[in-house]
C-alpha cells in the first residue's frame, strides 16, 4: 500500500505518467498498474485518464492529502526505529533559497561535526519551490524567508535577519563613500535575481518605497552570475551582506552597505508541522536555534 501511495504522490507532483515513473525508478506500465490497483483497493477512481494524464479526480485530491500524511508518518517511524538502533543517523534533504546558502553551510557543517552519521543533500531553490517540495515529501526541511509571504502550516526556527549591500567595482562612484540609500540607485546599471525569487520581490519593494523604478538589464537565478557580471563589467548588484562578503572575498570588488528603514526580513529553517519529530529532525531544529542571530 505504501508503495502505491508514493506512486500517487509522484504522479500528482509530476503531472505526467512517464516523468512520475522515472522519478520513482520504475517503468510506466508498473506505475499505471500500481495506480489502478490502488483505485481498486479504495473503490474509487483517483486519476482522470485519456490519451494523457488528465489530473486527479476530487476523490484523488482527497486521497493525495491522506497519502502524504501516511507516507510521511511511515518515513518518520522508520527513522525513529533506526535512531533507536544506531543513534542519530540517516539522510536529510534540505532546500535553500539562493541568498541563504552560506547559512545553510554553517548549519550543515556544524550539525555533521556533532552527528557524523547524518548525511545531507542541499539544493538551491526558490521559496515557492521549497514549499512545494515540502508538500510533496521531496525534502525534509527548507531555509527560506519567514515573514514576507505566506508559508502555510510549518514549524519554523529563525536563523537571521537579512540586511542588504551593493556590490560594485572599487572605482565605481558608489564605492567612494560610506553607506548609500536606495534612492541613489535610480540610474544604476543593475543586474539582479530573477523576479520569481522572493529576494528580488523584497528588493523591488525597497525601490518602490524609495520612489524609484530602476530596470535590471541582466537577470539571473544564480548569485554567482550576478557577481561575475560586476567583476567583468560596469554593473552593480544587490545581495544580502553575508553572501556578498563570501562571494566577493579575494576579488577586486567593493561591498557597500545599503541603508534601510523598517524591519529586516527574517530567514530561517522550516519543516512540516508534526509532533513528535524524528530524532534527527529534532536535532537539526535544535542546531538551528543555536545559530540564531538577532535582528540588526
Amino acid at each position: 500500500m505504501i508503495a502505491k501511495l508514493e506512486m500517487l504522490i509522484a504522479l500528482a507532483r509530476e503531472q505526467h505518467f512517464g516523468r512520475a515513473a522515472e522519478s520513482l525508478g520504475i517503468t510506466q506500465p508498473s506505475l499505471s498498474t500500481g495506480i489502478r490497483q490502488l483505485e481498486e483497493q479504495l473503490g474509487v477512481k483517483l486519476v482522470s485518464r485519456g490519451s494523457r494524464f488528465g489530473g486527479l479526480t476530487p476523490e484523488g485530491q482527497r486521497a493525495l492529502i491522506r497519502a502524504r500524511q501516511i507516507v510521511g508518518d511511515t518515513r518518520r517511524l522508520r527513522d525513529e526505529m533506526r535512531a533507536s538502533r544506531e543513534g542519530l543517523a540517516g539522510h536529510l534533504r534540505l532546500a535553500v533559497i539562493p541568498t541563504a546558502l552560506t547559512w545553510a553551510s554553517k548549519l550543515v557543517t556544524g550539525f555533521t561535526a556533532r552527528h557524523p552519521n547524518v548525511s545531507f543533500t542541499v539544493l538551491s531553490r526558490a521559496s515557492t519551490e521549497i514549499l512545494s517540495l515540502l508538500d510533496d515529501l521531496e525534502i525534509d526541511v527548507g531555509i527560506t524567508y519567514l515573514d514576507n509571504e505566506p508559508l502555510g502550516r510549518v514549524t519554523t526556527r529563525p536563523l537571521y535577519h537579512e540586511s542588504y549591500t551593493l556590490i560594485c567595482r572599487p572605482d565605481h562612484l558608489f564605492a567612494q563613500g560610506g553607506a548609500i540609500g536606495w534612492e541613489a540607485l535610480g540610474a544604476a546599471r543593475l543586474c539582479l535575481l530573477t523576479p520569481d525569487m522572493q529576494n528580488r520581490r523584497i528588493i523591488n519593494r525597497h525601490f518602490m518605497e524609495a520612489g524609484i523604478g530602476p530596470a535590471a538589464l541582466i537577470e539571473s537565478n544564480s548569485t554567482v552570475v550576478l557577481v561575475a557580471n560586476v567583476l567583468h563589467g560596469d554593473w552593480v548588484t544587490i545581495l544580502p551582506d553575508d553572501l556578498a562578503r563570501f562571494l566577493c572575498e579575494g576579488k577586486p570588488l567593493a561591498v557597500v552597505p545599503l541603508r534601510s528603514e523598517g524591519a529586516a526580513p527574517a530567514v530561517g529553517l522550516i519543516a512540516p508541522h508534526q509532533e513528535p519529530y524524528t530524532p534527527v529532525l529534532q536535532a537539526l531544529l535544535d542546531e538551528a536555534e543555536g545559530l540564531t542571530r538577532p535582528a540588526p
